[in-house]
């Protein structure tokens, strides 16, 4: 629950360092021209408040309150669990306080991604609410608000409404909420969204760069179109409260204030400066600029409602430890799942008040817990499960225990990354690598979660090579003034969810072409969208461009010539389109269900259909027996047998970052010259003193690549440390390139360190060809021929064809199964292909495929890299430690369960023996590491030129 901020209580912590005081205020470098000050305290209530709980507000919360009342949007970047709920919602409350009595109505608007975080936000702001005395209401409108709560919200809206995107979405499509704007700006509004002064956009990092986020552009974008005039504040008698100590005299600014602030929250994100230009829309962006390039000619109405980025600095302390094993093996394999250090793990979790285990994936997860409790009897109902594809139901009762510290751990996927407030968790495990800077600070906030308190984490690796990620992740966080942080890129021009905001709005009373592609243009996402574009998603919406121009279904928007407005009549129409708002396409998968109808959660349709009545499986931590199949239910009932499979999910694979695959890259370049540092790399040692001695290691300017000659057939594993999605795309690329010059088959894998190519015929690259062969040269026409681009876009082509309302995923009690689905999207995918080859929808699940699914962005910037460093390419006479685990992989891929295992053990066998007996290396313990969150860093990408024409591969057949 996000709670108000126990800042430093008097008394109980002391009074706040220095350095947790200090705030960084970016995109300012001039102070507005300040009006005479009046006797009024804006902020006295909030401090007021602040004093009668034993608190002391942050100085980035008095920042953002000021900020506020002078007019401003912006962004808060903080920790998690530093009050950031708190610092930008006291500015709509303290300026309702300024303005005196006000018409009911909407006043604050909160938007979070998650339905989980809306409740503990409603907590928190009803607090607030009646902490100042004010006598707004606090409500909930999401996808689980009743329908008569929901006809009482837009008869009558609360001052603060907490929601998600989709449900804002579905708001706009009722005319009553959200006609369409009127063309005269003197008109009088009557829309129940006319009061609307702030809108807050909580984990804002969260949306960026996904569709979702793009959905949330676009209705901000509506609400400013809907907001009011400007308006003056006035000055205000001092609230009774306002005799605190602390309360500082700041003047109220006589500067008119615009209609609408949005502001943003984030946590852990490397480009916090284009995340709140992307929030805030290109024109009050271009306000920032000219701040910072012209202040001495901007006006001081530009200063003043210019843009605010607000960072916390040094307030968030981390304690990580890593459970060392005592035997490292050395040549580590995926596929087990650390459970050796299963003992450790009980350990920690009896060392602790409540514990949350985040795993990689929810197939780790269900074996993780079903692991715990047969070790342990102990934890019989103290601990938990919870991921992405249980019931919600059950979800909210986990939820709901750890809130209220009934349990002692939770077994959880990335489903409780976010900001949901437990306070009693004080130690988080991490089983596996996290694969990533920002997700493992995320993962960390959620103990200790409130300011002053210490985050622990507890890291488990799964292999020896996991070691190397957890000492690089640590690296990453503690690299002094800098914290190497991800970066969220912005989507643009996804027509598909135009679209769908198009029908939406023609739904909720109609829009005016003219008004609404400059009211689009105003966003992000879709600032460079051009008049053919436009043109062609407005013939979409009117009849489905013009394959389906004969269909009636998709003859939706109708113009209307006397208002010029294009609507949908209501009736069956709009309710289908309200049905299907969204953007959230994931596979809905197989109902699991008891016999008595209870439902668990879902699995996917290939699992079960694997299945027959009687087979056993494990789900939502039971073992259950199918005992039928019925439509899209997989009826169940509790099975007597302890053990059984393990439900797999697809998209589950969490890839290595780029940012901490280059700290990797560093480590390695170290080990190579000999220094092992920390308790993680002192453990690793044998592994990479193995590898280094049979080979060498990979290194910042170094990319080594291995040839080894097997009695299956010739082996080449290239070892880039760019990520699991990049290596797959580099594979496909070089197995296509190689083959071209001489006819080959290959058998790919890869893995976070590396890929593999197996040939039945041998062949060998010197230095000179393997360059030739990793260059980016025609990368985007080999990638797209080397990973049968074609069939992935049809595939892809769903999400699309799902979010523009080309198929739809069925009314409630009606679903439609994911492979009618999937066949659905398919069959409209060729029709369009054949009659209508400029669909843009087409050509956006292209594009969509390269950058999401082939990554090509972060291949180019990888071959980039490879053309700067040196390649090494060692023969090795045998598999070195880096090789086994691709090899196991492509082997597995081969042959049967059985011989895989058996063939995989007696190499593993010959290997250990040739390798001799471990050498002991420096003793490695558990230590913990403290490190403060400081600045993250802003990814830059450049583009590269297209050669004139392919050059030769020189290669040895």
């Amino acid at each position: 629950m996000k709670r108000a901020p126990r800042n430093q209580r008097a008394g109980a912590h002391g009074t706040p360092p220095r350095a947790a005081r200090r705030v960084k205020v970016e995109a300012e470098s001039v102070d507005p021209p300040a009006p005479a000050p009046t006797q009024a305290d804006p902020l006295g209530p909030a401090h007021a408040w602040f004093a009668s709980r034993g608190w002391t507000p942050f100085a980035f919360q008095s920042q953002v309150w000021s900020a506020y009342l002078a007019g401003r949007s912006g962004l808060v970047h903080a920790p998690t669990g530093m009050g950031k709920t708190l610092a930008v919602a006291l500015g709509p409350m303290l300026e309702a306080l300024a303005i005196g009595p006000t018409p009911r109505g909407l006043r604050l608007l909160w938007l979070t991604p998650l339905r989980a975080l809306a409740a503990d936000t409603a907590g928190a702001l009803q607090a607030a609410v009646e902490g100042l005395d004010l006598s707004w209401r606090v409500e909930l409108r999401t996808g689980d608000t009743p329908q008569a709560r929901k006809a009482k919200q837009r008869a009558a809206m609360p001052e603060v409404l907490v929601t998600t995107p989709e449900s804002l979405s579905v708001l706009l499509s009722y005319a009553d909420i959200a006609g369409p704007p009127s063309m005269d700006p003197d008109a009088p509004n009557s829309s129940p969204l006319a009061g609307l002064r702030c809108v807050v956009v909580d984990e804002w990092h969260e949306l960026l760069g996904t569709k979702r986020g793009v959905q949330t552009e676009l209705a901000l974008a509506r609400l400013r179109s809907l907001s009011p005039r400007p308006l003056a504040l006035q000055p205000f008698t001092p609230h009774p409260r306002a005799t605190h100590p602390r309360a500082t005299q700041a003047p109220v600014h006589a500067l008119p204030i615009p209609g609408l602030r949005v502001w943003g929250l984030s946590a852990t994100m490397g480009n916090t400066s284009q995340a709140m230009d992307v929030l805030v829309g290109p024109a009050h962006a271009s306000q920032r600029r000219s701040t910072a390039t012209a202040a001495t000619e901007a006006t001081a109405a530009n200063l003043a409602h210019a843009p605010l980025l607000v960072r916390g600095e040094g307030r968030k302390a981390y304690e990580f430890s890593t459970l060392i094993p005592r035997d490292i093996e050395r040549f580590p394999w995926a596929g087990h799942l650390g459970l050796r250090l299963l003992p450790q793990v009980i350990q920690q979790i009896a060392r602790a008040r409540s514990t949350l285990i985040f795993t990689n994936t929810r197939g780790q997860a269900e074996i993780w817990f079903q692991a715990l409790l047969q070790a342990d009897d102990a934890l019989m109902g103290s601990v938990a499960l919870h991921h992405g594809s249980l019931a919600r139901q059950l979800r909210a009762k986990v939820e709901h225990a750890l809130a209220t510290g009934q349990l002692r751990a939770c077994v959880c996927t990335s489903s409780l990354d976010l900001g949901v407030d437990f306070a009693p968790v004080d130690q988080v495990i991490q089983i596996g690598s996290p694969k990533g800077v920002a997700r493992f600070l995320q993962r960390a906030g959620r103990s200790g979660h409130q300011p002053g308190a210490v985050s622990r984490v507890v890291c488990v690796p799964t292999n020896a090579l996991e070691l190397v990620e957890f000492a690089a992740a640590r690296s990453a966080i503690s690299v002094v003034g800098d914290v190497q942080v991800e970066a969220r890129t912005p989507l643009c021009l996804a027509l598909d969810v135009l679209v769908q905001h198009m029908l939406t709005l023609a739904v909720g009373g109609g829009f005016n072409a003219q008004q609404l592609v400059a009211e689009v243009r105003q966003t992000n996402a879709f600032a460079t969208l051009t008049d053919q574009q436009w043109g062609w998603c407005l013939d979409y919406v009117q009849r489905g461009g013009p394959a389906l121009a004969g269909y009636a279904r998709y003859q939706r928007a109708v113009l209307d010539e006397p208002t010029g407005l294009y609507r949908v009549a209501p009736g069956a129409l709009a309710r289908a389109h309200r049905m299907s708002i969204g953007t959230i396409v994931g596979d809905q998968g197989m109902l699991v269900k008891f016999t008595t109808g209870r439902v668990l959660g879902n699995v996917e349709e290939g699992f079960i259909a694997r299945m027959k009545p009687g087979d056993v499986f494990a789900f939502s931590g039971r073992v259950l027996e199918l005992v039928r199949v019925r439509g899209m239910d997989a009826i169940v009932r509790p099975a007597k047998r302890a053990k059984g499979n393990v439900p797999s999910w697809q998209g589950a694979r969490m890839p290595l970052s780029s940012q901490l695959a280059g700290a990797v890259r560093e480590l390695m370049g170290q080990a190579q010259l000999g220094h092992f540092d920390g308790p993680e790399m002192r453990a690793a040692e044998p592994v990479l003193r193995l590898q280094a001695q049979w080979s060498r290691l990979p290194a910042p300017n170094v990319l080594l690549i291995e040839h080894n000659l097997l009695p299956d057939g010739h082996h080449a594993f290239v070892y880039p440390l760019a990520g699991r999605l990049v290596h797959e795309g580099l594979a496909a690329l070089c197995a296509h390139r190689l083959s071209a010059q001489h006819p080959r088959s290959f058998t790919l894998a890869a893995a976070d360190h590396g890929f593999h190519l197996h040939c039945a015929t041998p062949f060998e690259l010197d230095a000179a060809a393997w360059r030739t062969v990793l260059s980016r040269a025609y990368l985007a026409d080999d990638v797209l021929a080397a990973m049968n681009a074609a069939g992935l876009a049809r595939r892809q082509f769903r999400e699309v064809a799902r979010v523009a309302g080309l198929v739809t995923q069925g009314f409630p009690g009606e679903r439609v199964g994911t492979r009618q689905l999937q066949a659905s999207a398919e069959m409209f995918y060729d029709v369009l292909t054949q009659f209508d080859e400029g669909n843009l929808l087409l050509d956006q699940s292209r594009r969509e495929v390269l950058e999401k699914q082939l990554e090509l962005s972060r291949m180019e910037s990888a071959l980039r890299e490879i053309e700067s460093v040196e390649i090494i390419v060692m023969r090795p006479d045998r598999l070195t430690p880096l090789a086994f685990p691709l090899w196991v992989d492509s082997l597995r891929e081969q042959v049967s369960t059985e011989r895989w295992t058996v063939r995989m053990q007696r190499m593993l066998g010959e290997l250990e023996r040739e390798a001799g007996p471990v050498l002991q290396s420096r003793p490695a313990r558990s230590a913990f590491v403290q490190v403060a969150q400081v600045q993250p860093a802003i990814a830059v990408e450049i583009a590269s030129p297209r050669p004139r024409r392919r050059p030769k591969i020189n290669a040895k057949p």
